[in-house]
């Protein structure tokens, strides 16, 4: 894996602040990504069995998840996989709640390495979640605007998840994950 700071300068690098560039960057070769993304869908299933879901993120920051229910990673507990549109980055974490502190959960070394030197098979760079959850403080706006707030708002309603979760999550700043891996 890159070093740290490695990675958090590769984080800076492709971080354009043009507005039509906040879900992919520009030149963004559409057709090799989605290669790229089936190969990591293809190597997980291999690893983990058939019952490995994957598919494309839309509106989004990232190009897929894949992902493993818990009773196929032996942990007990659910693993995915994202790939970022830009880098591509990729990272994982266990449980459902991506993207939220303690997502990196139950992730064994064995597996961070094989998925790293999978990253570097594919031309990807590694991201850990760890490193995804420092604040955000890049040149892109990641605010809500209207129509994320409708996003939201529509997202909230349908979900089952409870209030505490909700405010939790609300209540947590903008971190570098949000730029690279979040709905758009």
């Amino acid at each position: 894996m890159l070093p740290l700071d490695r990675l958090r300068e590769l984080l800076r690098e492709l971080d354009d602040p043009d507005p039509e560039h906040r879900e992919m960057p520009r030149n963004y070769d559409v057709p090799a990504a989605r290669q790229r993304f089936r190969r990591f869908a293809d190597a997980l299933e291999g690893r983990f069995g058939p019952s490995v879901s994957a598919g494309m993120g839309q509106d989004s920051s990232f190009l897929g998840a894949a992902s493993v229910p818990a009773e196929a990673t032996g942990t007990g507990r659910p693993l995915w996989v994202l790939i970022s549109n830009f880098g591509p980055f990729v990272t994982a974490g266990t449980g459902r709640r991506w993207g939220l502190p303690g997502c990196e959960e139950g992730l064994d070394d064995e597996f961070v390495t094989w998925l790293d030197e999978l990253c570097t098979e594919l031309g990807c760079v590694y991201v850990p979640i760890a490193l995804l959850m420092e604040p955000y403080d890049g040149p892109t706006h990641l605010g809500d605007d209207e129509a994320g707030e409708a996003l939201l708002a529509a997202l909230a309603a349908a979900s089952s998840a409870d209030e505490e979760e909700e405010e939790e999550e609300d209540d947590l700043p903008l971190a570098w994950y949000d730029r690279y891996f979040q709905y758009m």
